[in-house]
């Protein structure tokens, strides 16, 4: 990586459980697979699956992906050319940001993924024999019920119990291990709710309906006015299928006591809230299938990521509002860091250490997206990308130097920013070239310049 940095001595094999199968545990495993490590998955359902529909995954994340070597065409993604933002009630474009020249500026593509393509795609790549390192397992029908933080040792509702060197609590907003490390958050229901929809693009071509699918575009209408009112559209699977997400204020209908699973809702309910909406988009939502609520709740930044020999990720470590589209993102971030923190390069042998320099590492950034996440539910200026369009009319942001910027999400170099805080740690020299992963002399669109 051109660093200069030496590889410590006393680097030792672990055996690692990860609690929870879903698209941050599968990313764990296969980070600490390929830095040669023994992984166990244990997910507390009798399949390993995901609910919803599109997942997002920007240059911060797909970066990972190409490095573990995941065969993406796998997971059936579209490949993103533009945000569309669009007026709500006419559906003419607001803010378009062009991605034409994402790879050649970021040295990776954004993909949209379906989440059931795109867990069963990292499924592959953790448990199959190809590839670097020893193949993960995963034991279905394993509950977490609690962890000896000193042993290591895993209680699971059947009654197993084991034991492990390093144990990754990669189980969800609604987190065992998080309580079981001392947090015990508090969290409010959100000032909008969330319904889901999936329209299939045969069906609305057929019935003369636009063809969305064509602008290999995530595309957002409404969000601008300081409202809750949003409509979030998603083309995954290739374009077949269109997932939509749709905004309003809780007072329009108040679903934060129901769970993805249930029933479908009857698409009234989806197209109530809406009465003014562009037609093109509502008539799209009038032959949406599979209506589902989203329960969306408001948590502040936890104070950890880690306790003795235990770490938290994902949704359980910093829960955001997917307003930034950077949820699936930061989980795959957070693998990313364990697995260099305890690769060749840069883990002693110390497990409690390391997880430190994890948390180090990640709970800065992920809660400076957390908030910005937040922010971003009722102004789509502060949405990465757009939040770059300072030029469009009506144009404005909370606090322009402190929004989130592409720059910051896509220029970042996390082999850096662990190397610092393993230097400040231990009283070496730190790279003068980066602070916090980031170049020094990165100008940013919020008109900093890092290092100045």
């Amino acid at each position: 990586m051109g660093s200069q940095f030496a590889a410590p001595s006393g680097w030792k094999q672990l055996d690692v459980a990860v609690i929870g199968g879903g698209i941050g545990g599968l990313s764990t495993a296969i980070a600490l697979r390929r830095s040669g490590h023994k992984v166990t998955i244990y997910e507390r359902a009798d399949f390993a699956g995901e609910k919803g529909a599109s997942v997002s995954c920007a240059a911060n994340g797909t970066r990972w992906l190409e490095e573990w070597g995941v065969d993406v065409q796998k997971g059936d993604p579209v490949h993103l050319k533009k945000l569309i933002s669009r007026d709500w009630y006419t559906g003419e474009p607001y803010s378009v940001y062009d991605l034409e020249d994402y790879h050649v500026r970021w040295g990776y593509v954004y993909w949209m993924f379906h989440r059931q393509y795109m867990h069963a795609m990292l499924k592959d790549t953790a448990l199959q024999e190809e590839g670097e390192g020893i193949p993960a397992k995963m034991i279905v029908n394993h509950k977490c019920k609690d962890i000896d933080l000193e042993k290591g040792t895993v209680e699971f509702d059947n009654g197993v119990t084991v034991t492990h060197d390093l144990i990754v609590g990669a189980d969800g907003i609604g987190s065992a291990v998080r309580g079981i490390v001392g947090i015990h958050p508090e969290k409010r229901p959100a000032p909008s709710s969330c319904l889901h929809a999936n329209v299939m693009t045969e069906d609305a071509v057929r019935l003369g309906l636009t063809d969305y699918s064509a602008d290999n575009a995530l595309e957002y209408w409404g969000g601008q006015e300081g409202k809750f009112d949003k409509i979030v559209l998603s083309p995954c699977n290739g374009g077949k299928l269109l997932s939509y997400y749709c905004f309003f204020p809780r007072e329009k209908g108040d679903y934060t006591s129901q769970a993805w699973g249930a029933e479908d809702l009857p698409v009234e309910d989806l197209l109530a809230p809406y009465p003014e909406l562009d037609k093109r988009v509502r008539d799209h939502l009038a032959i949406g299938i599979e209506v589902q609520p989203w329960r969306l709740w408001v948590h502040d930044p936890y104070p950890f990521m880690n306790k003795k020999r235990v770490a938290i990720l994902g949704d359980a470590a910093h829960p955001m509002m997917p307003h930034q589209s950077q949820g699936a993102c930061m989980a795959i971030e957070d693998a990313a860091a364990l697995g260099i923190v305890f690769s060749k390069k840069y883990f002693n042998g110390d497990v409690e250490a390391a997880l430190q320099v994890y948390s180090d590492v990640r709970l800065p950034r992920a809660s400076k997206v957390q908030a910005a996440a937040a922010k971003a539910a009722y102004n789509i200026n502060e949405r990465i990308g757009f939040s770059s369009n300072t030029d469009v009319e009506g144009y404005n942001v909370e606090d322009e130097s402190a929004k989130l910027t592409i720059e910051e999400m896509n220029g970042y170099d996390m082999y850096r920013d662990v190397e610092e805080k393993i230097a400040k740690r231990d009283g070496a020299q730190v790279n003068p070239k980066f602070i916090t992963g980031l170049p020094v002399g990165l100008k940013l669109s919020n008109g900093v310049t890092i290092g100045q």
